[in-house]
Formats: C-alpha cells, sequence, structure tokens
C-alpha cells in the first residue's frame, strides 16, 4: 500500500530549514514597488501583482544570465539604509510565515554600496533588519533562526574583501561565505586567494557550481577551493551512469556535501527540465545529502511549502522525504554541531510529529 499523499496545509505546517536563499531575490513585490518610488526607480509595472507575474515569466528564460539580470530592479532599493532594514526585516517574517526554523540568507555586499554605504555599513545594516524579524517573529510565537553567508560576486575582484567581511562578523550572525553570478567563464579558483584566506580563519563556505558549468566546476569547487557545501550542484548527475557513481559523485556522496538544490530556479534557468525529473529525487534515492531550497522567492514566485508540494505532487515523494531533506540542511548548516543537533531533535522532529 502506498501512503496517503499528504496535503498542502499540512506541508505550511511542517518546519523547515533553508539553507539556499538569496536576500535580493526574495522582496515582497509590494515592498518592491513602495521603495522603487521612494528611490525613483522605474519598474516593468506599479502593481504588486503584475510585478510579482512579470518577475516569474522574466526569470522563465531558460538562461542563467538573463535570470540573474532580473535582479537589476531588487538592487536599485537596496541602496540605502531604509531599503535594506526593510527588506531584511521582511524576508525574515516571511519564512517564519512559511513554517522556517532555520534559514540562511545569502548577498553581496559589494552589490549594495550605490547609495554611500561602505560595505561594513551594509553588512552591519543588513543584521540589524534580520535581528528586528527574528524579534518579531519570536514574539508572535513563530521563532526562526536566520545567519547570514555573505557573497562575493565571481566576475569581480571584490572576493577577497567580502572574506574579511565574513571573518570580522563572524560572531555578529555572519555563518559563512559563497560566491554568486554567472558560473560559465569564471571558475571558483580564480577566487583561491578569498578561500585560502577563509581556510586558514575557520570561516565555512559553500560555492555556487554545477548548475550554468558542469562536472569541473563542482570538482574545482571541492578539491581545489575546499567548499564545504555546493550550490545547486544539478549536473553531478553527469558523473553517474545507471546508478553507478564516478569519483567525483563518490566523493560527494560519501563524504556527505551537501547539495543545495533548487528545483524551481533549475527549471527556470534550464538546469532541469521538470519536477518530476529534477535530480533532486534520483541523487535522495541514491544517498546523498540533499537539501531543499527556494534560491529567490520573488524571482522564482515560490516559497519552501511551494517547493516541497511541488516534490509530493509531480516526483512522489514521501513526508519521510521531506523530512530526510529537513534534516540534511541542519546537518550541514554552518552553525556549530550542539545547536544543529538541537534544531533537529527539539524542533523539526517533534514539529514533523504535531503536524502530522
Amino acid at each position: 500500500m502506498t501512503a496517503p499523499r499528504i496535503d498542502i496545509d499540512t506541508i505550511r505546517r511542517l518546519p523547515k530549514a533553508v539553507l539556499h536563499d538569496h536576500l535580493d531575490g526574495g522582496l515582497r513585490p509590494a515592498t518592491l514597488v513602495e521603495l522603487a518610488r521612494t528611490v525613483g526607480h522605474t519598474l516593468p509595472t506599479t502593481d504588486p501583482q503584475a510585478l510579482a507575474d512579470w518577475y516569474y515569466e522574466a526569470a522563465n528564460s531558460g538562461d542563467l544570465v538573463r535570470y540573474i539580470a532580473t535582479f537589476e530592479h531588487t538592487l536599485a532599493v537596496m541602496q540605502t539604509r531604509e531599503g535594506l532594514l526593510r527588506t531584511a526585516e521582511e524576508y525574515v517574517l516571511d519564512l517564519a510565515a512559511d513554517g522556517v526554523v532555520y534559514g540562511e540568507v545569502r548577498y553581496a555586499p559589494e552589490l549594495m554600496l550605490k547609495g554611500g554605504l561602505t560595505l561594513s555599513e551594509v553588512v552591519e545594516t543588513v543584521q540589524e533588519g534580520l535581528a528586528a524579524g527574528m524579534a518579531k517573529a519570536a514574539a508572535a510565537g513563530t521563532p526562526v533562526r536566520v545567519g547570514t553567508l555573505l557573497c562575493g560576486m565571481r566576475m569581480f575582484d571584490r572576493t577577497r574583501e567580502t572574506a574579511d567581511l565574513a571573518v570580522a562578523f563572524r560572531d555578529a550572525g555572519v555563518v559563512g561565505f559563497d560566491i554568486a553570478g554567472a558560473e560559465d567563464g569564471f571558475p571558483p579558483a580564480d577566487h583561491l586567494d578569498a578561500f585560502e584566506h577563509l581556510r586558514r580563519e575557520n570561516v565555512p563556505f559553500t560555492i555556487h557550481a554545477g548548475e550554468a558549468h558542469g562536472l569541473p566546476s563542482i570538482h574545482q569547487a571541492l578539491q581545489v577551493c575546499g567548499a564545504q557545501r555546493i550550490g545547486h550542484g544539478v549536473r553531478i548527475t553527469e558523473d553517474i551512469v545507471d546508478g553507478k557513481l564516478g569519483r567525483l559523485a563518490g566523493w560527494v556522496r560519501d563524504r556527505r556535501v551537501a547539495l543545495e538544490m533548487c528545483p524551481t530556479s533549475n527549471l527556470q534557468t534550464g538546469a532541469a527540465t521538470s519536477i518530476a525529473e529534477h535530480p533532486i529525487t534520483a541523487l535522495k534515492d541514491l544517498g546523498f545529502r540533499v537539501t531543499l531550497n527556494t534560491d529567490n522567492r520573488l524571482v522564482s514566485g515560490t516559497t519552501m511549502t511551494r517547493e516541497m508540494s511541488l516534490l509530493v505532487e509531480e516526483a512522489g515523494w514521501s513526508t519521510d522525504d521531506l523530512r530526510t531533506v529537513t534534516v540534511n540542511a541542519l546537518k550541514s548548516a554552518f552553525l556549530p554541531f550542539d545547536e544543529r543537533n538541537a534544531l533537529i531533535q527539539d524542533v523539526v522532529l517533534p514539529g514533523y510529529e504535531a503536524a502530522l
């Protein structure tokens, strides 16, 4: 007998964890409209629902570069203290409303300097907004913990500065580092100095790899740069033939390297063809440490509840599968072991029992 299909209302109540979610890709449409009006930025439309629809349609090009180009409008309103405080606070509240109990938010401070803020002021302001959001969520009875990943942009030359920021703020809410931006033509090893510095300072990092570029980017991220997790990593399947793992795929699975997988986003950028055939299911079944993520909630028109529901409806996932990817995320979160374990044992597992 097959287990009964889990419904969306139950999924909404489940405790969730997200490791791969961009701050500048998750603004509320109404907030984007209001902030754009304040700073004098022209949007494709000023109707919030129409703007949400525009984002989703524009991002469905099947091209990573065009997908990234949609961030022009969100970044335009994130150049001031007021814009950063509001977007960071609302980011946390939106996670809490979606049942997320632990999240890691990532953004590139170097993209938020046009309003006169310094790199340090950007980080301080975002942390202030996140803290306000966490306080409000806790007061409302939906506590969520959010850690920050600072991103260097792989096509520019400020990654070492951003790595220095991650070290400087690691006791003030920053839990790790990443590089983001167009993969093809911008290999992670170009930023080896930043990664070596982070390793010397014991700061963990993940690297976007294996989305627009294939196995060489994953190999370089892991074996040359030393990443502890891989952002996306869908193309690790190119090292798996008829269920037999090649040496790189075996390394990723056997050493429990977390894959931060984002199904809807991958469909939009052409890294996957459908939810039903997305590699996350096959990789889960092969024992990889896959995690489920939203990537960019505005751009992809999604939430963690929606991502889970799509996998249930189109890929046949069960409650056990949803619990597995949630626990996987917490096992690989950039937090101390005891704190990760407490979230699993005291929040996620009891939360699943209560919701079901």
